[in-house]
């Protein structure tokens, strides 16, 4: 099993081309398997901050992924990415 660590918008809209790429399929092929258009899926791997989760989770899915939650050992502290909020 691969990891994909993402921090930042930047690395998750990079990550699911990439693997989008890898998994062969084209913006329209995996817009059929979600019931969305190619503009769609265009916009969701361009700004994946503003989609909701639901519709990630379900684009992972059609690629064979999942999102998964990882605790950051303490001796590598999490800092978020310069203009998004701190809970």
């Amino acid at each position: 099993m691969t990891a994909y660590p993402i921090e930042t918008p930047q690395q998750l809209r990079t990550l699911l081309k990439a693997l989008r790429q890898s998994s062969q399929l084209t913006q329209t092929e995996l817009g059929t398997r979600l019931g969305v258009s190619q503009k769609r899926i265009a916009r969701i791997e361009a700004e994946p901050g503003v989609t909701s989760f639901d519709q990630m989770a379900r684009l992972a899915a059609a690629m064979g992924y999942r999102f998964v939650l990882e605790e950051v050992p303490a001796s590598q502290p999490a800092t978020p990415a310069a203009g998004e909020a701190q809970w």
